[in-house]
């Protein structure tokens, strides 16, 4: 079961359990996420696709050994856009997505993120860190959801047994990003292909740590397989500033765009970059995409995606 499997991280989630050989059943309602993400696994015998509010319930028959909530807004656009939605979705939502691993004595993965440590202030954040959040800020909304996601798992597993683990995802990128969702690659990207300005909060000293989406799932796997229960930080480690990023960006694509500068939003963490030792100690995990190469193969996706020329 993959919870949010039409977005753009479960997406992929979905395709790598498959060509292992594991059947899916891809839950989403579609309030992010999108039916062109697993549109090419409609023909496959092992893929199934239920249209779904798991915060209402999971309506799937069948026997489950393993349950992998990734449904959430995870943009801070969406996420803000849909803010009671995304606190009921790490609620409720993940409460019927343990209460259906538990049922079945399945594996449950908690996708949550590293937006628990808030604005951090330790650096590089490890897993004891416990997080610098603004519980009443704009950006609550998410990052308390996934901080009772969290509690609510581990709840289940010291109370009923549960066989849980958490990953802290770090932001990752690649194809299959929505062209208007927001996050930084894809604005970036977009923008420098355009030839327009390129978006930058505040002096753009504020750092950011990117993760190319086939790394990601490789280590959401391994975490999966293993018996660690977490949380484990699954990210790159490298850390970019984001005024970095935008001219990495323009030099690749060979764009004549300028950077134009814009308030920093409310509660913008300015530092994130994950400690990954347990990740790599426990798990064998680390990732060995390099930020050009990720960056060309989304520049080539989101140019398809958009109808705009291939930067390539």
């Amino acid at each position: 079961m993959v919870l949010g499997g039409s977005g753009f991280l479960g997406s992929h989630l979905c395709d790598q359990l498959l060509v292992r050989g594991d059947e899916v059943v891809c839950v989403d309602n579609f309030s992010t996420g999108r039916k062109a993400n697993v549109a090419h696994l409609a023909d496959h015998p092992g893929f199934e696709l239920v249209e779904a509010d798991i915060s209402v319930g999971i309506p799937v028959d069948g026997a489950v050994t393993g349950v992998c909530n990734l449904a959430s807004p995870a943009s801070p656009p969406d996420y803000l856009a849909l803010p009671l939605e995304t606190l009921a979705v790490g609620s409720e939502g993940t409460r019927h997505g343990l209460e259906l691993a538990g049922r079945h004595g399945a594996r449950f993965l908690m996708a949550s993120t590293s937006e628990v440590y808030g604005d951090p202030d330790v650096h590089p954040q490890s897993e004891t860190y416990w997080g610098n959040v603004n519980p009443v800020g704009p950006r609550s909304v998410y990052d308390e959801a996934k901080r009772f996601s969290e509690a609510l798992t581990m709840a289940h597993h010291r109370s009923r047994g549960t066989d849980v683990a958490i990953v802290r995802i770090f932001n990752t990128y690649g194809p299959r990003l929505r062209p208007d969702d927001g996050r930084v690659v894809s604005n970036f990207l977009l923008q420098a292909m355009r030839g327009e300005p390129l978006t930058v909060y505040g002096d753009g000293s504020q750092t950011r740590s990117l993760c190319y989406v086939e790394d990601e799932v490789r280590g959401l796997l391994a975490l999966f397989d293993s018996d660690l229960t977490g949380p484990v930080n699954i990210g790159n480690p490298d850390e970019y500033t984001v005024i970095q990023l935008a001219r990495t960006i323009i030099d690749l694509l060979g764009s004549t765009s300028s950077i134009e500068h814009r308030p920093l939003p409310t509660d913008d963490p300015t530092r994130r970059r994950p400690d990954i030792t347990v990740a790599r100690s426990a798990l064998g995990w680390e990732p060995t995409t390099s930020l050009e190469d990720g960056l060309s193969r989304t520049a080539t996706y989101l140019a398809q995606d958009s109808g705009l020329s291939d930067p390539s």
